[in-house]
């Protein structure tokens, strides 16, 4: 099992924490990663745009011109789509982007983003984490003390609002709770700080 030190919020090591390798030491599978941030983005796609058919656009009604005798191609309405202010044929209409994969392969994908950040290096154990109020300076801070200055994802066991409000105001940082737990999020950012218990409410989850 891998073994991973813990720290306090000032970057002193208070312990060591054992992994559990089903969980976080799988052999990282990339086109499953691939695939489950696709899913992600996907899902997120509103699909609203539309463009107007020909039964959609103003005008029709009457024959333009006459059959015969104009020296003009024959047309019958002037919301065809060969006219200029025509309707759209085959244009994109309201549509879900959304596709699901089957529950073991996201439960594979989560692992497996874990995995790659053990294995990175840029997985960072806290003892705990809460606030008593709403302050990103203690967030900012604790960046400081373990010297991150890139994206950080930081993930409680439980929803800790003041943690989560303490983190939004930072750009690149971000704060969830394992029950918001996902792929994308997890490889979007660079570091990923996460409590002993979340891990142990992780390993209860997907044990």
């Amino acid at each position: 099992m891998p073994t991973v030190a813990v720290y306090d919020i000032a970057h002193k090591q208070v312990g060591d924490v054992e992994l559990n390798d089903n969980i976080f030491g799988v052999e990282v599978n990339g086109a499953l990663l691939h695939q489950a941030v696709v899913m992600q983005l996907a899902s997120q796609r509103l699909g609203t745009h539309a463009t107007k058919t020909r039964a959609m656009v103003r005008g029709g009604g009457r024959k333009p011109w006459k059959q015969k005798g104009t020296g003009h191609a024959r047309s019958g309405s002037n919301t065809s789509p060969v006219w200029v202010g025509g309707g759209v044929v085959f244009g994109p209409h309201p549509r879900s982007y959304a596709f699901s994969m089957p529950r073991k392969q996201r439960r594979l994908a989560i692992k497996c983003a874990l995995s790659d950040k053990v294995q990175s290096g840029d997985f960072l154990v806290l003892d705990s984490l809460d606030f008593e109020a709403p302050k990103t300076k203690e967030v900012v801070k604790m960046l400081e003390a373990f010297e991150v200055s890139k994206k950080a994802l930081i993930i409680t066991a439980e929803e800790a609002e003041n943690v989560e409000k303490s983190a939004r105001n930072i750009e690149g940082v971000k704060a969830i709770n394992t029950t918001g737990l996902n792929v994308y999020d997890i490889l979007n950012h660079d570091k990923l700080f996460i409590t002993k218990d979340a891990i142990t409410r992780i390993e209860e989850v997907l044990a």
